[in-house]
């Protein structure tokens, strides 16, 4: 498989500790210079940019988690003015508002090479068309890969999501060589394409890229049988990139971190210390490669391990396990960032009473998502076309908050499961762990 940028993706330990170090420097100069907030973590801390002498010094840095985001919205972790910046893009935030990021023309650069290097490693070359059904626009998925894929050299194709049978068709006309969606809707092709009596063996796609949501090693399986290709992971948020912050190799056995523009570490989420490369932790990421958005310690809240043993692909990068799981309520659907606080901000904004339960299954190898609320017992004795009414205003309010469709079921008073401890409210059957 050819390597796309090899004097750093195979770089000697040595040189890229350099590289992070003296990255790393500029980095928290230019947040404490120009970003407030961080500016007073360290005065509060007692810390200077100076006293950051390597990489090697990144533990005395702050923690920077999700919410800083959201407290200082739109633009307040932004270290250029707005001039400067070439795109925006957002994602879902806990309560409705979204989590911005930013980006100068250099940090689309940098994004831009994570996502080529992950094509590369996927096996696409400047001859291939890259068929990219990621959603575009403020969802980083779609104009990640695209970029990624001009990048390298090769032809993007921005066909977006949906139109499973005209995605097909292109797929055969087109000769499409690298797949880039969701691994759910790589299972959904699959099935169309054989559905509609299409032997996999004809289309000219040979490998996919698949991320923006958890799955497992035998779907992976199931969707290089169902396309006959070889399936590739992708890892990557948008408070730090994007798609192309991690990738597999053809060896798939860990996704190779771009650790020259994001420094990885994975501690424990209960005492915020490293836990030792092997064991599974919460992934922390800073970057050092970012002039817009340069997060400091950033607390993704996916749970992985590290792995340092060297690659038989040559590669010399760290590579991260596969995320198996939060350490906070998050779920992810269809790529959707989903919060169970921002369904509860809704039923509360319609009037009804919190109780409710979120429940999250695989049909059709789609997620599905349905939230059942509990009638008040003034609602009880409506009639069923009343109820409908509700529940329709309901998934419509869902559905502009969540930026997904969730359908909505009205349960008896008093039929959800009550808790004494904390309530829990997402079951979860899609078996991703």
């Amino acid at each position: 498989m050819p390597i796309y940028q090899p004097e750093m993706e195979c770089a000697s330990r040595d040189y890229l500790h350099a590289v992070q170090s003296q990255r790393l420097l500029k980095a928290v100069k230019i947040a404490y210079e120009n970003i407030p907030f961080y500016r007073n973590k360290f005065d509060e801390m007692g810390l200077q940019p100076q006293d950051i002498h390597s990489i090697d010094d990144i533990h005395k840095l702050p923690f920077t988690v999700k919410t800083d985001l959201r407290d200082h919205y739109p633009f307040g972790l932004f270290a250029v003015p707005q001039s400067e910046l070439v795109r925006i893009h957002a994602s879902s935030g806990t309560t409705g508002k979204p989590t911005v990021v930013g980006y100068t023309a250099h940090d689309i650069q940098v994004w831009a090479d994570g996502a080529a290097r992950a094509i590369a490693a996927a096996g696409g070359t400047r001859d291939d068309i890259i068929h990219v059904s990621y959603g575009y626009g403020l969802f980083t998925g779609g104009l990640g890969l695209h970029y990624g894929a001009e990048r390298l050299g090769a032809t993007a194709l921005p066909v977006s999501s949906g139109n499973t049978k005209r995605q097909i068709q292109l797929l055969q006309d087109f000769g499409s060589n690298i797949l880039c969606c969701t691994p759910s809707y790589a299972m959904f092709i699959g099935e169309t394409v054989r559905n509609m009596g299409i032997d996999p063996k004809t289309l000219q796609v040979r490998a996919g890229i698949f991320g923006a949501e958890p799955w497992t090693e035998p779907m992976r399986r199931e969707v290089e049988r169902l396309l006959d290709i070889k399936a590739h992971d992708i890892y990557g948020l948008s408070e730090i990139a994007g798609p192309g912050v991690a990738y597999d190799c053809e060896m798939q056995s860990g996704m190779h971190i771009n650790e020259d523009y994001f420094y990885p570490e994975v501690i424990d989420p209960d005492t915020l210390q490293p836990v030792p490369d092997g064991e599974y932790g919460e992934l922390v990421f800073t970057c050092i490669g970012k002039e817009a958005l340069p997060l400091l310690r950033y607390r993704t809240r996916d749970i992985c391990a590290l792995m340092r043993t060297p690659c038989s692909c040559g590669r010399t990068t760290i590579r991260m396990t596969k995320p198996r799981g939060r350490s906070d309520d998050m779920l992810i659907i269809r790529g959707v960032n989903v919060f169970p606080s921002q369904v509860e901000h809704v039923l509360l904004e319609l009037g009804m009473d919190p109780n409710y339960q979120i429940l999250v299954n695989r049909k059709n190898n789609l997620d599905d998502m349905e939230v059942q609320v509990e009638m008040g017992e003034q609602m009880f004795s409506d009639t069923v076309k009343n109820l409908e009414a509700v529940e329709k205003k309901m998934e419509s309010a869902l559905q502009s908050t969540l930026n997904i469709h969730a359908r909505v079921r009205l349960v008896e008073p008093g039929s959800l499961p009550r808790s004494e401890g904390k309530a829990k409210r997402v079951i979860d059957q899609r078996g991703l762990v």
